[in-house]
């Protein structure tokens, strides 16, 4: 059974602390938008899917409840960076299986100022990242910078000693997607920069650059996913977008033999989940238009180019440079402005990224559209791991 995304909606990515509001109040936003944008009410759903990091248990429920008191299941779900991802993909499971009919994907965060932690709590050693950050001391040691921009900066630095990737070619992908933000109301930040200005940005971690993280951010998304029959009786027709094929894969022995940072982060996994996705939807990287990737750091976009076949290996800072994944080129990436501009609520963010291409497939994406758009890929990843690639279609 087919799969179809027929609502989408988001709130304002922003700096947390910036709006007096609650995770509630925002996923109450995010969801009622998505609702409206399908033209269905939430007595028609029959399931909620939430995900979210820092929230306690049955968080989710609180913050559906705001959308209405039906007594549908709420499932709470935390798969760290990759978690709204992780919801979605259970609603498309539950359509695609045959189980339900319309399932709302509900994601949201409330974060707090300052940089990312090491992504659990107590010290390390009890951290589930422990074995990821322990290649990383083994290799480059450990400093009191902030251990996300720790282990994708040395990435970044195995990336330029392998292959002679620049600081400029790490910096170009910043500077498209802080330019591309700007025409985006969503987006944390509407500024566009350089590559000089963002080299010249304060340092994080070498050579990583304040202007290539993404912050931390308050923000919520959602997505109305239903079956080929609910799109058929609601005539909803025009409003559907196909989720052609969708994989999620986890860390395997690749991510640690090697001793890497560029494994240890997830370039494996993202190739193998987007190998999956090829494969099921009998469509390649070439037959993509926009795509939407997890630019947490500069270096994971170029990582990412080459784990989803854009390029070879050691050619994605030459990619990025050449002005193949912008307006005009081969594909247009992040054409939201990404996680490093448009912002990164954790459990909000694999959604949102499916919403910009839903606009997109739909020709609804204003000043930022992508012409002619008809496929487009989302890519989420969250350390400890998670990698989860989505293909979206929508018939000409």
């Amino acid at each position: 059974m087919k799969a179809y995304i027929v609502g989408v909606g988001m709130t304002k990515f922003e700096k947390p602390e910036t709006r007096d509001w609650q995770y509630w109040d925002m996923a109450k936003e995010a969801g009622t938008k998505a609702l409206d944008d399908a033209g269905i009410s939430y007595e028609d759903v029959e399931q909620v899917p939430v995900g979210y990091c820092f929230q306690v248990s049955t968080a989710g429920q609180r913050a559906a409840y705001e959308l209405g008191l039906t007594g549908v299941p709420v499932y709470n779900v935390n798969n760290n960076c990759a978690t709204a991802s992780t919801a979605l993909m259970m609603a498309r499971q539950f359509v695609e299986g045959g189980l339900n009919d319309c399932v709302l994907a509900l994601g949201f965060e409330k974060m707090a100022r300052g940089s990312l932690g090491g992504g659990g709590e107590g010290d390390f050693k009890t951290s589930p990242v422990a074995r990821h950050y322990g290649i990383m001391a083994t290799r480059h040691g450990f400093e009191m910078t902030p251990p996300t921009a720790q282990i994708f900066g040395n990435a970044a630095r195995e990336h330029m000693e392998k292959y002679g990737t620049t600081e400029a070619q790490l910096a170009a992908v910043g500077a498209k997607n802080h330019r591309h933000s700007v025409n985006n109301p969503y987006a944390q930040f509407q500024d566009a920069y350089t590559v000089d200005e963002v080299l010249a940005a304060k340092t994080i971690h070498r050579p990583l650059t304040k202007l290539q993280c993404s912050p931390t951010s308050d923000g919520s998304a959602a997505a109305v996913v239903v079956s080929e029959r609910f799109v058929e009786r609601h005539g909803l027709e025009g409003r559907a977008v196909e989720i052609a094929a969708q994989a999620m894969t986890t860390d395997t022995g690749e991510s640690f033999a090697s001793g890497s940072c560029v494994d240890a982060v997830g370039q494996p996994m993202s190739r193998e989940a987007a190998r999956q996705v090829y494969d099921r939807a009998g469509l390649g990287i070439e037959d993509v238009d926009v795509i939407e990737l997890h630019d947490c750091f500069s270096v994971n976009e170029l990582l990412t180019y080459e784990a989803l076949g854009m390029c070879a290996p050691g050619e994605s800072g030459k990619l990025v440079e050449s002005g193949a994944t912008t307006y005009g080129g081969r594909w247009v990436v992040n054409p939201s402005g990404g996680l490093i501009s448009k912002g990164h609520p954790l459990g909000a963010t694999g959604i949102a990224q499916v919403a910009e291409l839903t606009w997109q497939l739909r020709g609804e994406a204003a000043a930022r559209q992508v012409e002619g758009a008809r496929v487009g890929l989302a890519h989420n990843i969250g350390l400890g791991g998670a990698a989860v690639v989505t293909l979206l279609r929508r018939e000409a």
